[in-house]
């Protein structure tokens, strides 16, 4: 039988059990098999497959992975006790760090201010100005024009404050303002609203001295007055001609704004000549307008040019409420005329006075005012003076007049707002004299009743009107 029956043979018994041959007794016999040491394969004749290796990997495989897991926990070991030895070294390497940086700079800083006190001191540059630089005879030029400093210098002896009470033991303070002195007996001239007609009045001079003012006149229309303190050493300033004011040349105000003695604003002349309107009263007033501040404590203090001369005095009742930087004094030629009545009089002669309190149509803004105070819209092509207030001890109280009603014409000619009725009866009328005026009286729905009043214009000496 060839080779191929007998692979055929062993592969066709190989499920039988072999039984093997007995050693000879003069045989060494086999040396015994290792413990743990895994059996060798043992191939397949016919397919050459290895018989018993799935076993034999199992248990080499568990070998190893016990093995790569041992190493596994001395390597995460040794991990952890770096990280620890790492952590313990930079928390050391810091605290160093720390403490070194702390004594170094203890240590320089004592250097520095060892040097800044005893070797290198820190300089202050300062001077004084010029010798003479503060000398008054600097303040002004051969041709008489002072510095800004030399007119403040000249006139603000001239201002004074002037304290307004509502009792004769100067317990409750009702305002302030200012004044200028025009003459070396103690007259004072200030505005109107600063003074109140039944008050008590004192004065400050820029020296604090404090002397008792008596009210010579005033007048409430043109928003100037006159007062006089007696046996005071005050220093007149000097009126220039308004006249000879330029646009552009340089003026500063002198005052006591918010109760700041003698406080000096500067600018220059931005117009002569402005025709404007009081905020109290309607009345117009020719005055310069100008852009140095001037707020209510200016009231009663002095425009001033460049030569020390008063050209003007300052009131907040000629502002510009709409605009900032709008100043405007009261020309001093305009205002010498009504001081000088006031010295004389007490008042302003030819006044007259009418005894009623008014809003006139001249704007929108009134005309809205009207409508709110009766409640209804007024006719569009109705027109006049819408009367608000009547006092009881004029000639006019004792007519059919109302408040709430108009004076639509005086004389038959059509008025409709302030300067209309005081233009017309200046024109025509003075103090004493009987006019005659058409009166309207307006509900809502209802036809316009005309009606006709006389009334006697009243002398005013009051300075009230």
């Amino acid at each position: 039988m060839d080779n191929r029956d007998d692979i055929f043979n062993v592969t066709h018994n190989h499920g039988e059990e072999e039984q093997p041959e007995k050693p000879a007794e003069n045989d060494t016999p086999p040396p015994a098999p290792e413990i743990n040491q895994p059996a060798p394969p043992v191939y397949d004749a016919f397919m050459y497959e290895p018989i018993g290796f799935a076993d034999t990997d199992r248990q080499a495989a568990e070998a190893i992975a016990r093995e790569e897991e041992k190493k596994e926990r001395r390597l995460r070991r040794r991990r952890e006790r770096s990280i620890i030895l790492l952590f313990v070294f930079l928390l050391l390497v810091t605290v160093g760090l720390s403490v070194y940086g702390i004594v170094t700079d203890l240590i320089h800083g004592k250097k520095t201010v060892g040097g800044a006190a005893g070797v290198q001191p820190i300089v202050l540059y300062s001077n004084s100005k010029p010798a003479g630089a503060n000398d008054p005879e600097n303040f002004i030029d051969e041709n008489g024009r002072y510095t800004t400093e030399g007119a403040a210098a000249a006139v603000k002896p001239c201002i004074v404050e002037i304290y307004t009470y509502s009792d004769a033991l100067r317990k409750n303070l009702t305002g302030t303002g200012s004044g200028v002195v025009i003459s070396e007996d103690g007259y004072i001239v200030t505005n109107a609203h600063v003074l109140d007609a039944n008050g008590y009045h004192d004065i400050h001079t820029v020296d604090d001295e404090v002397y008792s003012a008596k009210v010579i006149g005033r007048d409430s229309k043109t928003d100037i007055a006159v007062i006089k303190v007696s046996d005071a050493p005050l220093q007149p300033a000097v009126l220039g001609d308004s006249d000879e004011t330029m646009v552009g040349e340089q003026v500063i105000a002198i005052g006591n704004p918010a109760g700041l003695s003698s406080t000096v604003t500067d600018g220059i002349v931005s117009a002569v000549n402005r025709k404007i309107r009081s905020d109290a009263t309607g009345f117009q007033m020719d005055c310069i307008q100008t852009n140095a501040d001037i707020s209510p404590g200016n009231s009663g203090g002095a425009l001033v040019n460049m030569y020390g001369q008063v050209i003007g005095i300052t009131s907040s009742k000629y502002v510009s409420s709409s605009y900032e930087g709008l100043g405007f004094a009261i020309t001093i030629n305009e205002a010498k005329p009504i001081i000088e009545e006031l010295i004389s009089n007490g008042f302003i002669g030819g006044r007259f006075r009418i005894g009623i309190t008014l809003i006139d149509m001249s704007t929108d803004e009134h005309r809205s005012v009207i409508e709110k105070d009766i409640g209804f819209e007024l006719p569009e092509d109705f027109t006049g003076i819408y009367i608000t207030d009547i006092s009881k001890d004029c000639d006019i109280s004792n007519t059919d007049l109302k408040v709430h009603d108009f004076i639509v014409a005086i004389n038959g000619k059509t008025v409709t707002s302030y300067d209309d009725l005081h233009n017309t009866l200046s024109a025509s009328y003075g103090a004493g004299d009987t006019v005659p005026a058409t009166c309207a009286h307006l509900e809502k729905d209802k036809d316009i009743e005309y009606y006709e009043i006389k009334f006697k214009l009243m002398e005013d000496t009051s300075g009230d009107f």
